[in-house]
């Protein structure tokens, strides 16, 4: 059986999506949920995150091993296969498999490989061009024992990301309270009914597959709005404007019916309203570490102690009620099996 990969994903970028996955990783791993998170934007912001700028530089430098997610599927643009990833273990219960900006690179290869498979020839390698990157996350995850797969994407609807949501089984929706988030919104829904459907006719014209697939479900389980873009300046009025749209939105775009609710807070596929948490940020970097875990010796004291704590329970709500939600979905797909 694979483990599951939930996928943090929005076509527009600033709505604090990598942050998301970073917070969620270790708030996954602290529940004592075993973790593994890819970084699969070629910018590496995730990896960044996790590592300080000396470990990228010597995993990026070094010329032999899986160390990058790049360097595990390198060998496909070859005549090579598939290499065991190198894991770094962050905590006890959290691995990360780290990103590239070589990764780009690969771009080319996987928007090949597409029209391929729906080829009538040799299917093997456009497949495992095509779930290079589920193969390696489930490699990586089986050699843990993890729950569960974190992955961050880059924010645009290029090949990259297709073949990561074709290795997705769950998909999380950031949002900001803006304009072009919710224009990316209006281009999810379409777009992973798409590729879904894409996805299962690829499937189906390998009458006999050589190694297992990804099922390509991904899943909506919801959106979380993050409210990092608001300013003291800014009306509240605008902020509502954008956030009551969401519900109607998601719905409409993402679930293809009509939301009852008028505003996320009233809307059950609203995941969470994460507070921005401005002023914590700086520290947390400094420490490499999350929000909700810094300290008085990390300078968290007064009303910055208060903050962490709210942080933790915010980011520990969200985390149990993914994990709700995947079972629940989970649940369903089994019965109708």
């Amino acid at each position: 059986m694979s483990v599951p990969v939930l996928t943090f994903f929005n076509n527009k970028g600033g709505v604090g999506k990598t942050s998301l996955v970073y917070h969620l990783s270790w708030m996954f791993s602290a529940l004592g949920r075993k973790v593994v998170a890819v970084d699969l934007d070629a910018q590496a912001n995730l990896t960044a995150a996790f590592l300080d700028e000396d470990q990228i530089d010597d995993l990026w430098e070094r010329q032999t091993g899986a160390t990058t997610i790049f360097r595990a599927i390198e060998p496909l643009t070859q005549v090579g296969d598939l290499k065991a990833p190198k894991l770094i273990k962050v905590a006890q219960h959290l691995h990360l498999v780290p990103g590239d900006v070589a990764l780009a690179g690969f771009e080319e290869t996987l928007s090949n490989m597409w029209p391929e498979s729906m080829g009538d020839k040799s299917l093997y390698r456009p497949f495992r061009i095509l779930t290079a990157f589920w193969q390696v996350a489930q490699m990586a995850a089986k050699r843990v024992q993890a729950d569960i797969i974190l992955v961050d994407v880059g924010p645009n609807l290029g090949a990259i990301n297709r073949s990561a949501l074709i290795a997705s089984d769950f998909v999380v929706i950031p949002l900001g309270a803006d304009l072009f988030s919710l224009q990316g919104l209006r281009n999810l829904g379409p777009t992973l009914r798409s590729w879904r459907s894409l996805w299962k006719k690829r499937v189906e014209n390998w009458k006999e597959p050589e190694f297992d697939l990804p099922k390509g479900l991904m899943k909506p389980l919801g959106y979380v709005v993050q409210q990092h873009g608001v300013r003291l300046s800014r009306p509240v009025k605008a902020y509502d404007k954008w956030v009551n749209r969401m519900p109607g939105i998601y719905h409409e775009s993402v679930l293809h019916d009509a939301s009852p609710a008028s505003s996320p807070a009233d809307d059950p596929h609203c995941l969470a309203t994460l507070k921005h948490y401005r002023s914590l940020f700086p520290m947390a970097q400094e420490a490499r570490k999350p929000v909700f875990s810094l300290t008085p010796a990390d300078g968290a004291i007064g009303s910055h102690a208060q903050a962490v704590k709210d942080a933790y329970s915010d980011f520990k709500s969200l985390a149990e009620k993914i994990i709700e939600e995947m079972d629940k979905a989970t649940s369903t797909r089994s019965r109708n099996d």
